[in-house]
């Protein structure tokens, strides 16, 4: 098998940089099968997923969305009817929001069982989805996506901590083959900016914006999108920095989104309960991170006041009202602080068969050496005393 043009990534300050192939693999081979083949010679364990039942029962849904079994949530949010003409204030559409959230899971359940088809649903003037577009763009007037509640009005060029404006703000977007075996390839979109200052973040250029990023239009966003799924992504992936400072944006690309994609929310989790309301029925997936099981350590490493509340709020509300993936970061001398009481949290609130990546590669990075413990790659036996730990609470599902 002879590959003329092997995976390139297109790097450059100003252009968007999408992984692609210049030509196929094998002739008469469709430009999809192409990539299938590649990465499936880099991860083979991402088609053995599809097959693991402990899988199977965390993420069923996701499986049958990235393979046109069933409709993503952002394509039913779009056939659901809200009636409002933007004259409302924001506490009526918050009330209309809670009633037709109510009505959007009661056609999810008659679509995933096949009671009703998509189909059949009219396109409706107003829809789910165009509400929570409206209810977006009213809390850019004064802003309280994220945990911080900065109330800053960024429509009128004021800035918060995030330091984010209204046109997002694009890094990079790419086939990413180094994500969890279940979203690999992921259609990974890195926004600029975020909402957390971690400072051994290995994304730092991104998240503290040392990069400037290229603005693209929600049309633009979409059309990205859009290319990523037909170029042979399983899913749409949301990443940073954050997606939480671009929700705004987010929400409006999807609109013009016509292809069925699951949409997978790869967040820090400290966000509003008011983001947690609108990503409902509009995320397939949550890849949350859950960083610290001591604010005194959320506040030291990542300026988080109150981030275990809101974290442990942000996954019930998760598994509630989606399917759920969760990150833990090991870090060094952090296990009783951190990694032990994230772990037993989980276990008891989460239950056994939630999705937990245990992640063992944490090096230096940024500003790292501002703390003793920071300044060294996790050792492999705290590695292993993490993991033991977890089996030791009946976690069965860990990647």
């Amino acid at each position: 098998m002879k590959i003329s043009k092997e995976w390139t990534k297109i790097f450059s300050k100003n252009s968007i940089r999408i992984l692609k192939i210049e030509e196929t693999l094998l002739k008469g081979f469709s430009y999809y099968n192409s990539i299938r083949m590649t990465w499936f010679l880099a991860r083979p364990d991402a088609l053995r997923v599809l097959k693991d039942p402990k899988l199977t029962r965390a993420l069923g849904r996701y499986f049958d969305v990235f393979q046109d079994k069933k409709w993503a949530k952002f394509m039913i949010a779009k056939r659901i009817e809200a009636s409002f003409d933007g004259s409302e204030d924001l506490n009526d559409l918050w009330s209309l929001h809670e009633e037709v959230t109510a009505k959007y899971f009661e056609t999810e359940e008659l679509l995933d069982s096949g009671r009703l088809r998509l189909e059949d649903l009219p396109k409706p003037k107003c829809s789910y989805l165009d509400l929570k577009a409206e209810i977006a763009h009213r809390i850019l007037q004064s802003c309280h996506f994220c945990e911080r509640r900065c109330m800053v009005n960024r429509q009128r060029g004021e800035l918060g901590f995030c330091q984010c404006g209204t046109t997002f703000l694009l890094s990079s977007a790419f086939h990413h083959l180094g994500e969890e075996p279940e979203l690999v390839p992921s259609g990974t979109i890195f926004s600029i900016g975020c909402n957390l200052t971690c400072i051994h973040c290995q994304n730092w250029t991104i998240s503290q914006r040392f990069e400037a990023g290229d603005p693209l239009t929600s049309r633009k966003l979409a059309q990205l999108i859009e290319s990523l799924r037909k170029s042979g992504a399983r899913n749409i992936n949301m990443v940073g920095g954050s997606p939480t400072p671009w929700l705004h944006a987010w929400i409006e690309a999807f609109r013009y989104v016509e292809t069925n994609v699951p949409t997978v929310w790869n967040s820090n989790s400290y966000y509003s309960p008011e983001t947690a309301r609108i990503l409902m029925g509009f995320i397939d997936v949550y890849l949350l991170d859950y960083k610290y099981g001591s604010n005194l350590c959320a506040e030291a490493i990542s300026s988080a006041p109150g981030y275990v509340e809101a974290c442990q709020r942000n996954h019930l509300l998760a598994l509630k009202s989606g399917e759920l993936i969760i990150r833990i970061l090991l870090l060094p001398e952090h296990q009783d602080c951190c990694a032990k009481p994230i772990l037993e949290w989980i276990a008891k609130n989460l239950g056994p068969w939630v999705r937990v990546n245990l992640m063992d590669q944490y090096r230096p990075h940024w500003r790292a050496f501002e703390r003793a413990e920071l300044r060294r790659p996790l050792r492999a036996e705290e590695y292993s005393e993490a993991l033991s730990y977890a089996r030791s609470l009946g976690l069965e599902n860990l990647a």
